[in-house]
């Protein structure tokens, strides 16, 4: 009989990767969203540099000793999809990478336990019960971190405030109460050494406020603001956040599809606590496939809408020559996600770009006359296709006459409504979009499943000039896909497959032309 070994130090490396920030802003972050995930209203957070630990305590509803016991195992998780925004405590097992040893004192009811924890070897983190050191005065639970480097950045106040406002702005500012109140009755207060946090204010700037109701509701699903400031705003401000449940999941441009003139002057944040169902298992993204994917995919559409207008109003919205543009690389899209559907036999990398699947790309239904920008209707048809099928919010129930007929394609059952007019298939896949980026030597790059083409770079004027545009754009859309569908030594055969299956697209549309006439 043989047995299966975990190399806990590689395992707690790839937990590691899956987060965009830095391993101790992770740690921070998750170690809070946990304390949130237990109904906890006050959170301490108290860096301790002579002593060098960090001990974050909360008054949540703490663990009995069995559940204390449990919280070892490394993916274990009492919480189902949509609960909550931490995931199986992986802030806390974070820490073991970083941290000679973690200290956990939970309290709930009689009981009153703690346990000391540490990463002994590649294979072993043990742990034993150890007396109480005092940290939980009725209820709630204590973690003790004592970082291995005396320097860092988790024993700095500075850097533990910042990051607290960085990514919990919503339960900072109380602008977010109203949203917030079916999840949080009584308002979140953080407090860092003896300090609480408290809103900043926006000097200077100004500000809209951004409220999206869906169907008929009086009572907003999303709200939040938008802010235009004189001065270019700090790196880590500009653009506009999505949170929910107060964690502000991304933040920027790119995930919203929308660029102002000024991008470096606009900021904010919008609150959508519907979108906790649509997160990624680790809590850090938005799932973009099934039906969550879609209901995502409706709200951001929504507030497209609602940051569009606002734009429009301070005179900050892409003009007319953008727009036009935007016209020209409409056929250009098709054709590049017509390509990159392709080659996705010969470079599976791509496949996740265009979401192809068995039996071909997933598809939405849609009417031949829906407004595109119908966001809100997509929501709701969402929930309805659901409770007609009886699915839970977190998709557990499945309904006996679906199990007799077989799987059904995430999706499948959600119509966006139309005015009239027969139903068409509608995909959402690759977009080409444009921005200038002084002094980049790239003529393109990726972001999620968006093209940006850099219209600083030399060679785009070049090929304005002599109305060469959509092969630089191909060029540029090649060169950023490279990146991600292959190693660098096989990035020329890539480019050489790619504009060629480019051309026989151009080929392809000649044809039907042709076959039309």
């Amino acid at each position: 009989m043989g047995e299966t070994r975990v190399d806990l130090l590689h395992l707690l490396e790839d937990l590691r990767d899956a987060y965009p920030g830095a391993l101790e802003e992770t740690i921070l972050t998750e170690i809070v969203a946990n304390a949130l995930d237990s109904s906890a209203t006050r959170i301490e957070l108290r860096p301790a540099p002579a002593h060098g630990t960090l001990t974050v305590v909360d008054d949540g509803a703490g663990m009995r000793r069995r559940e204390l016991a449990r919280y070892h195992d490394v993916a274990a998780s009492t919480k189902a999809r949509g609960e909550g925004i931490g995931f199986a405590g992986v802030g806390i097992k974070l820490g073991l990478l970083v941290c000679e040893d973690v200290t956990t004192e939970t309290r709930r009811g009689t009981t009153h336990v703690a346990t000391s924890w540490r990463l002994a070897s590649r294979h072993r983190a043990p742990w034993q019960w150890v007396p109480p050191p005092g940290l939980v005065a009725e209820r709630g639970t204590a973690v003790r971190l004592r970082p291995t480097n005396p320097l860092s950045p988790l024993l700095d106040p500075g850097f533990v405030e910042a990051a607290l406002r960085r990514h919990f702005e919503a339960l900072v500012d109380p602008a977010f109460a109203t949203v917030l109140a079916p999840h949080y009755p009584r308002r979140v207060r953080f407090v860092v050494g003896d300090q609480p946090i408290v809103a900043d204010g926006a000097d200077g700037a100004d500000t809209a406020p951004l409220r999206i109701c869906i169907g008929r509701q009086r009572k907003p699903s999303a709200s939040g603001y938008l802010l235009r400031a004189p001065l270019p705003l700090p790196e880590d401000r500009r653009g506009l956040g999505v949170s929910t449940f107060g964690k502000v999941i991304r933040r920027g441009w790119d995930w919203l599809g929308l660029t102002p003139a000024t991008p470096e002057r606009i900021g904010g944040l919008i609150e959508v606590p519907a979108l906790a169902e649509c997160l990624t298992l680790n809590k850090a993204d938005f799932l973009r496939s099934g039906p969550r994917g879609a209901t995502y995919l409706a709200y951001r559409r929504a507030i497209q809408e609602a940051v569009s207008q606002q734009l429009a109003v301070w005179g900050d919205a892409r003009d007319t020559g953008e727009e036009a543009r935007r016209r020209v690389t409409r056929p250009l899209e098709r054709d590049l996600e017509r390509v990159v559907t392709e080659l996705a036999d010969d470079f599976p990398l791509l496949g996740s770009l265009v979401q192809v699947r068995p039996g071909g790309q997933q598809r939405l239904p849609i009417g031949r006359a829906a407004r595109v920008g119908d966001g809100r209707a997509l929501v709701v048809a969402s929930v309805a296709a659901d409770a007609e099928r009886g699915v839970s919010a977190a998709g557990d129930a499945v309904p006996h006459d679906e199990r007799e007929s077989g799987p059904r394609a995430p999706g499948a059952d959600i119509t966006l409504p139309a005015a009239n007019g027969e139903r068409r298939p509608s995909r959402y896949g690759l977009a080409i979009e444009f921005e200038e980026r002084m002094g980049d030597g790239e003529p393109g790059r990726l972001v999620e499943s968006t093209v940006w083409v850099n219209t600083a770079h030399p060679a785009y004027g070049r090929a304005v000039a002599s109305r060469s545009e959509g092969y630089h754009v191909a060029l540029a859309a090649a060169l950023a896909l490279a990146r991600v569908a292959v190693e660098p030594a096989e990035e020329h055969a890539f480019l050489a497959a790619f504009l060629a299956r480019w051309g026989e697209a151009l080929e392809g549309d000649r044809g039907r032309r042709r076959g039309r006439r």
